[in-house]
């Protein structure tokens, strides 16, 4: 059984906006058998604190084109994106590229 997680989220771009206008969020990620990723963490984001119009922040099972994903300052494509196996402490941040006009 893999231990709980500790995770700092932060969205920014607008994204926040999504969240009740909170950037920062620390979360801990409950444990459970197998290894959490991205893919899962994207879930629990939208069951727990995704406030309003999901479909802004969330497409399928990834995060909607335009959203900006790092992984510890790192782009998530260079990370293994959905699959990246979440770490203790890890900092992911949320920056959406799209701007209403």
């Amino acid at each position: 059984m893999a231990a709980p997680i500790d995770l700092h989220l932060e969205f920014g771009g607008g994204a926040e906006l999504l969240f009740g206008g909170v950037k920062d969020h620390q979360v801990q990620l409950p444990n459970q058998a197998e290894p959490w990723d991205i893919r899962q963490l994207l879930v629990w984001i939208k069951r727990n604190l995704l406030k309003e119009r999901p479909e802004l922040f969330i497409q399928g099972d990834t995060v909607r084109p335009g959203i900006l994903v790092l992984i510890n300052d790192a782009d998530w494509e260079l990370m293994g994106e959905l699959d990246y196996q979440l770490q203790d402490k890890d900092n992911l941040v949320f920056i959406s590229t799209l701007h209403g006009g």
